[in-house]
C-alpha cells in the first residue's frame, strides 16, 4: 500500500492560523479520499511558518470497482420517465433488465464504476482542497485566481510504493505544478532538495534547520528557556498561549535570554509581562524570591556567529523604548492617583459611552454604586465601603496605562487605589470585580469585592434586557452569558443566600428611569424612584408597584396613571423582563450544574418550586434530590409517584373533577391502604417542617420511608374499585401521595 506525502509551501503563515489549517488539510483530504473510495491506515498533519504538510499511511493503490443495482420505473411507464432513468443511471436501454414484481414488470439497471488509480484521485481531491481552503483571511496575487493565506510557492505531492520508490502525483494548480522537492530554512537551508517519503522528508528538513512538528518546537523552546533561567536561579513565567504562538513564528528556534534595564525593574511585574508579551512576544523571567521580573526570553529563528549577541542587543534596544513608554504611563498615572484621587478619572468617564442607550460609563458607575450598597448587607460587606469601591472600580479605564494595555484593567485600578490611600478592601474590589471572566478564573471571596462584582454584572444584564438586546443563538456580543455564569459562580462558591428577583427588579426600574428621564414628567420619575424605595421594603416589583399605585389612587395631585402612562407601561414591562431574565439565569445554571454531573431534569424539578431566584437553595435541593434518585428507594418511589400521578390524571380527565382532598382512613378496606394512610401522615409531618427548615436530608429520608407502603399498596389494591365511594377515597389517597411528593420537587419533570 502506498504512502502519501503532501506539502504546501508558501510565504509565512500567521501563527494563529497554523494549527487549525493543518487540521483542516488533514480532514478535508482524508474525507475526500474516503468518499472517492480510498481508505487509509493513518494520517498526521504538520505546520511550520512556511508550510503545511500531511502524511497519509497505508493508502489503497486504487479505488475498488463498485457495482450498484438501481430499480427503475415499470415497463409500461411513460417514455419520458424511462429516458430520465436511463440518463440518471448512465446506461442504454439494451442494458436494462426486466424483472417481475408484485405490481408488474420493472426495469433494473446494473451500474458498474471501475476503480481509479490513487494518483488520479489524490490530484483531484487535493486541487479541490487547495482551491476551497477555509482560511480566515486569504489573498490573491499575480494574475491567477487562486486565493491562499500568503503566496503559494510550491506543491510537493508524492506517493511512495512498498519498494520505497516515490512517484510524483501529476497535477497543476494555477501554474504551480506538483513535484517531489521542497526547501529548508529560509536563511540556513541549502536550497531545494528532493524527498522520497515522509521519514526522508522530516529528516532532510531537520538537517536543513527546520523542525516540522509544532509540538516538538514548543517543547524545545520551553526546555531551553527553563534551562537558561534555572542556571541563573530564575524562573520562566509560564504562558502556554505565548509558547504556542512563538512556536508558530520560527522553524528553527534559538532561545536567548536578555536583560531588562535597571530603570524599568520597578514597574509592576504585570506591566512588564504584558508589554513584553504583546509587543515583542518575549517570555518573562522572574526572581522566585522577590517575584520581580528581571530578565526576558526571546526566540530567534536562526543561529548566528556571535551566538545571538546582535539579536539580543537589537531586542533590548526596542524593549527599552517600549518600557520607557510604560514607565511614563505608570509614573504619570501614579502622580494623578496620589494628587487628585481616582475620582479625577471617574469624572472623565462621563464622556465615555458604555452603550448608546444605556448612557455613559459614569452613569453606569452610579447605578452600580447604588446596587452595590443594597447588596452589601446580604453578603456581609459594609454598605458605604461597597458603594465607595463601586464608584472607583472602573476609574482606571481613564488611565494611560489601561488605554495602552486594556487587558490590565482592574489590576491597575488596584495599584492606583493603593497609591491613593484607599482602604485595602476597596483596592481589592477594583481588581476583583471583573472576575470571573472564564470558567477557570477564581471567584471573588472578599465581601466588598463580591458586592461590587455582583452589582456590575447585574447592571449589565438588566441593562441589556431593558433595551431588548438579549443573546440570540450563538451570538452574544456583550458577553451576557458570561456575566450570568459569573453571578452564578459567585453566589454558589460563596454560599450566598440572595433573592435575585429583588435586585433584578430594582435595577430594571433604574434602567427604565434612565431611559425615560428626558421624555417623562418629573412626577412620573419621582414615582418610579418611590417604587425603588418600596422594592427595598417589599422585596419584589409587583408588591412595591401596587403599594405605590394605591397611594397615587388616593392622592389628589397624582401624575397620570392611565393605560398609556409611563407608570403603567413600566408596570407591565418589568415583571415580564424580570421573569425572562430569571429564566436566562436558570438556563445558565443548568449548563453549569450539568457540567458538575447533575441531571437537567432534576434541576428542572427543583426550579419549578418556590424560591427559584435563590440559586444556593435551588442547588441544595437539586443535589439532595439527585442523590436520593440514585438510590433504590428514590428510583422506586419515583415510579410509584408517576404511577399514582398517571392514574389520578386519567381519572380526573375522565370524571371531570379534581381529586385533591377527602381521603379518609375509615373507608380503607385493606391493611395496605391503612398502612399507606399511616405512612403518608408520618411523612407529611416530617417533610413540611424539613423543607421549611431546609433540612433536605430529613425530607429525603421521609420520602424514602414512603417507598415500601406505596409499593405494597399498588401490589395489593385496585384503585378503580367497583364501589364508587371506595374508588373516590383511593383516588384522593393518590392525590395525597402526589401532593406530599410535590412539596419536595416537581417530580413530574423527572424523566424515566
Amino acid at each position: 500500500m502506498p504512502n502519501l506525502l503532501i506539502e504546501l509551501f508558501s510565504e509565512e503563515i500567521p501563527a494563529r492560523m497554523q494549527a487549525r489549517a493543518a487540521e483542516d488539510l488533514k480532514k478535508r483530504m482524508t474525507d475526500g479520499l474516503v468518499e472517492a473510495g480510498l481508505t487509509y491506515a493513518g494520517a498526521a498533519a504538520f505546520s511550520t511558518p512556511r508550510r503545511l504538510a500531511l502524511a497519509v499511511d497505508g493508502l489503497l493503490a486504487e479505488s475498488p470497482t463498485t457495482r450498484e443495482e438501481r430499480k427503475g420505473p415499470r415497463v409500461d411507464a411513460p417514455e419520458k420517465a424511462i429516458e430520465g432513468f436511463l440518463r440518471g443511471a448512465g446506461v442504454a436501454r439494451d442494458q436494462l433488465e426486466i424483472r417481475d414484481e408484485k405490481k408488474g414488470q420493472v426495469y433494473f439497471a446494473t451500474i458498474t464504476r471501475p476503480g481509479r488509480p490513487a494518483a488520479a484521485i489524490v490530484a483531484e481531491v487535493l486541487e479541490a482542497v487547495i482551491r476551497d481552503f477555509p482560511w480566515p483571511k486569504s489573498m490573491r496575487w499575480g494574475s491567477g485566481s487562486l486565493r491562499w493565506v500568503r503566496p503559494l510557492h510550491s506543491i510537493l505531492c508524492i506517493l511512495t510504493d512498498d519498494a520505497g520508490e516515490a512517484h510524483v502525483v501529476p497535477m497543476d494548480v494555477d501554474g504551480i505544478a506538483a513535484g517531489n522537492t521542497t526547501e529548508g530554512h529560509r536563511f540556513m537551508g541549502s536550497g531545494r532538495f528532493a524527498v522520497t517519503g515522509f521519514d526522508d522528508y522530516q529528516t532532510r528538513l531537520k538537517r536543513d534547520r527546520v523542525i516540522l512538528d509544532a509540538a516538538e518546537r514548543a517543547d524545545h523552546i520551553w526546555q531551553e528557556a527553563t534551562n537558561l533561567a534555572f542556571a541563573q536561579g530564575l524562573q520562566v513565567v509560564e504562558d502556554r498561549g505565548l509558547l504556542a504562538e512563538v512556536a508558530g513564528l520560527v522553524e528553527w528556534p534559538v532561545v536567548l535570554m536578555g536583560e531588562i534595564g535597571d530603570a524599568f525593574l520597578g514597574l509592576p511585574p504585570e506591566v512588564l509581562q504584558t508589554s513584553m508579551k504583546e509587543h515583542q512576544k518575549f517570555f518573562s523571567v522572574k526572581n522566585p524570591k522577590t517575584g520581580r521580573i528581571e530578565k526576558f526570553i526571546t526566540v530567534a529563528n536562526r543561529e548566528t556567529a556571535d551566538h545571538g549577541a546582535t539579536i539580543l542587543a537589537g531586542n533590548q534596544k526596542v524593549l527599552a523604548a517600549r518600557l520607557s513608554d510604560a514607565k511614563f504611563f505608570w509614573e504619570n498615572d501614579l502622580r494623578i492617583a496620589k494628587e487628585q484621587g481616582l475620582e479625577a478619572w471617574t469624572d472623565r468617564l462621563s464622556n465615555v459611552t458604555f452603550q448608546h442607550q444605556l448612557g455613559s460609563q459614569r452613569d453606569r458607575i452610579n447605578r452600580i454604586a447604588a446596587l452595590a450598597r443594597e447588596i452589601a448587607p446580604m453578603v456581609g460587606a459594609d454598605a458605604d465601603m461597597a458603594a465607595q469601591a463601586a464608584r472607583v472600580a472602573k476609574a482606571d479605564l481613564s488611565s494611560e496605562m489601561v488605554y495602552e494595555f486594556p487587558e490590565l484593567q482592574g489590576l491597575m485600578g488596584r495599584y492606583y487605589a493603593e497609591a491613593a490611600g484607599l482602604p485595602t478592601e476597596v483596592a481589592a474590589a477594583c481588581e476583583d470585580h471583573y472576575s470571573p471572566l472564564g470558567p477557570s478564573d477564581e471567584v471573588p471571596a472578599a465581601p466588598v469585592s463580591v458586592a461590587v462584582a455582583l452589582a456590575d454584572k447585574l447592571d449589565t444584564l438588566t441593562g441589556f434586557w431593558a433595551i431588548d438586546e438579549k443573546p440570540t443563538g450563538s451570538k452574544d456580543p456583550y458577553a451576557l452569558r458570561r456575566a450570568a455564569l459569573g453571578i452564578i459562580r459567585i453566589v454558589l462558591n460563596n454560599g450566598l443566600r440572595l433573592h435575585l428577583d429583588r435586585f433584578v427588579d430594582g435595577q430594571l426600574v433604574r434602567h427604565k428611569i434612565a431611559l425615560n428621564r428626558a421624555k417623562a414628567s418629573p412626577d412620573e420619575i419621582d414615582t418610579l424612584e418611590e417604587v425603588l424605595d418600596e422594592i427595598a421594603d417589599h422585596g419584589v416589583f409587583g408588591a412595591a408597584f401596587r403599594a405605590v399605585m394605591d397611594k397615587l389612587n388616593e392622592a389628589k395631585d397624582a401624575p397620570d396613571i392611565g393605560d398609556g402612562s409611563l407608570l403603567r407601561t413600566v408596570g407591565h414591562l418589568v415583571p415580564d423582563l424580570s421573569t425572562d431574565l430569571l429564566a436566562f439565569f436558570h438556563d445558565r445554571l443548568k449548563v453549569h450544574l450539568r457540567d458538575q454531573g447533575l441531571r437537567h431534569d432534576v434541576i428542572d424539578a427543583c426550579l419549578a418550586m418556590d424560591g427559584g431566584d435563590d440559586l444556593t437553595l435551588v442547588v441544595a435541593r437539586a443535589e439532595a434530590l439527585g442523590a436520593f434518585l440514585q438510590t433504590d428507594d428514590g428510583e422506586n418511589l419515583l415510579q410509584g409517584f408517576k404511577r399514582a400521578n398517571n392514574i389520578l390524571t386519567q381519572a380526573e380527565e375522565k370524571d371531570g373533577v379534581e381529586y385533591s382532598f377527602g381521603a379518609d382512613v375509615k373507608y380503607a378496606e385493606t391493611d395496605e391502604e391503612k398502612a399507606l394512610f399511616a405512612a403518608l401522615d408520618a411523612a407529611e409531618a416530617r417533610i413540611g417542617p424539613a423543607m421549611q427548615g431546609e433540612n433536605y436530608a430529613e425530607a429525603m429520608g421521609a420520602m424514602a420511608d414512603m417507598r415500601a407502603p406505596i409499593d405494597a399498596f399498588f401490589d395489593a389494591v385496585q384503585v378503580n374499585a367497583d364501589n364508587a365511594v371506595v374508588r373516590r377515597n383511593r383516588l384522593n389517597l393518590l392525590a395525597r401521595i402526589r401532593g406530599i411528593c410535590l412539596q419536595v420537587a416537581d417530580l413530574t419533570r423527572i424523566e424515566g
